[in-house]
């Protein structure tokens, strides 16, 4: 399945693809981390293993919320290096176990916006992320989607260092609910771009 490429802006490009994250090569990419940001299943375990112990170094090293084991509450976002992974940084945030729209949408909406707004702060240039909430938390795709892309939109809409935005997904299913959402936004589709080499 070849990656498709959609205008955000006139400086920023959104890539569906999918892949293993964890080959991808750019400034970021972002890990679906739990609260404690010491590794688990999935896209997190994925990171982790593909990363080596240093990883879990530099997750030890953030500071927790003050009396308490959390590094990372959910919808925020904090930044290490990226190990031996091809991407020079890890994103790690931490989105919500689904209950309701209502309650877990604003909730997965921080973790992206909290994700590119740290990229921009580090001036990075291109970021990936997978689909956020959407294994084991049990987000309905379609709906994570919109959030993703609604964010992406925000992003592109400031004076962003972000040029390339990228979604690395793990399955057509999670591809097609997320250029199902870019449809829904009229987004312009372009022939090529920069990908993960920025």
């Amino acid at each position: 399945m070849l990656p498709r490429s959609y205008r955000l802006s006139p400086t920023c490009t959104l890539v569906v693809s999918m892949g293993d994250i964890t080959r991808w090569k750019g400034n970021a990419i972002v890990n679906a981390a739990n609260e404690k940001m010491l590794g688990g299943s999935g896209v997190d375990g994925a990171i982790h293993r593909a990363a080596g112990p240093a990883l879990r170094k530099a997750c030890q090293q953030v500071a927790p919320v003050s009396g308490t084991s959390i590094r990372c509450p959910t919808g925020e976002a904090r930044l290490t290096g990226g190990s031996r992974l091809p991407a020079e940084h890890v994103i790690h945030t931490v989105g919500p176990i689904y209950r309701s729209k209502s309650q877990s949408e604003p909730l997965l909406a921080a973790s992206y916006d909290n994700s590119l707004a740290l990229a921009a702060h580090h001036n990075f240039k291109s970021i990936a992320f997978p689909a956020i909430s959407c294994g084991v938390f049990g987000y309905p795709l379609a709906d994570a989607a919109i959030v993703a892309v609604s964010a992406c939109l925000r992003a592109a809409s400031t004076d962003t260092s972000i040029e390339v935005i990228e979604f690395v997904l793990f399955s057509a299913d999670v591809v097609h609910a997320w250029t199902a959402a870019i449809a829904k936004f009229y987004l312009e589709e372009v022939v090529e771009c920069n990908r993960g080499d920025l």
